[in-house]
């Protein structure tokens, strides 16, 4: 899993609450458990203007314009800034790898779904929660400003705008430590991979019968 400690990112504002999994990525994705290439299929319905299946060349299909993601302001954009309860719905972790793939690193948002939520940290985004003020400030701020970034510093744990002000935003310690150090579950399994071909070693001697 990719390191997370400070994002310069261009921010793109998504301004609708309860936005659901099966929006982020649609439930005839789920076929896949690749983990990666959901990105361009991410807001799927959203994106464009006719339905999507698996395998079809995105390239060709026709994208709606209205739709937030393909204004040309916001490509390249790796801070998704949300409403309340983002990521609701169902469980799967599909959501995040959608996200991920497509580039976001950061998504900002008064409350997110449970599920969902830890499912960021898993996959090494940053799921920020800040009061609903902060974030109508920062949504005022991006849309009036094209070329709209900022700083988050996930050490400090700190948002930074482009004026200068300074948002704090609370993250668990042990999740904290993760993404700092680019572990998921894996990650941290294999950090005890001395003891665990220990264990194995000692159970091949104890119990032979078991390995012919």
């Amino acid at each position: 899993m990719q390191a997370f400690n400070t994002l310069n990112g261009l921010v793109v504002p998504l301004d609708r609450a309860n936005v659901d999994t099966d929006a982020i990525i649609p439930k005839q994705f789920l076929k896949s458990i690749k983990r990666s290439g959901f990105g361009p299929n991410a807001f799927d319905e959203w994106r464009y203007l006719d339905h999507g299946e698996p395998g079809m060349d995105n390239s060709k299909r026709q994208l709606n314009p209205d739709f937030v993601l393909n204004k040309s302001r916001y490509q390249g954009a790796s801070v998704l800034l949300a409403r309340e309860n983002f990521g609701c719905g169902s469980s799967r972790e599909h959501a995040p790898w959608a996200l991920e793939d497509y580039g976001f690193r950061v998504i900002i948002a008064p409350s997110f779904a449970d599920i969902f939520f830890n499912n960021c940290f898993k996959n090494g985004m940053l799921p920020i929660v800040l009061d609903a003020a902060s974030v109508d400030h920062l949504f005022k701020e991006c849309e009036a400003t094209e070329g709209y970034q900022l700083k988050i510093a996930l050490q400090e744990q700190t948002i930074t705008t482009p004026g200068g002000q300074v948002f704090k935003f609370d993250v668990d310690a042990f999740r904290k430590h993760c993404l700092l150090n680019g572990l998921d579950d894996i990650g941290l399994t294999m950090q005890h991979q001395d003891k665990i071909k220990a264990f194995e070693a000692q159970h091949q001697k104890a119990q032979p019968w078991l390995f012919n």
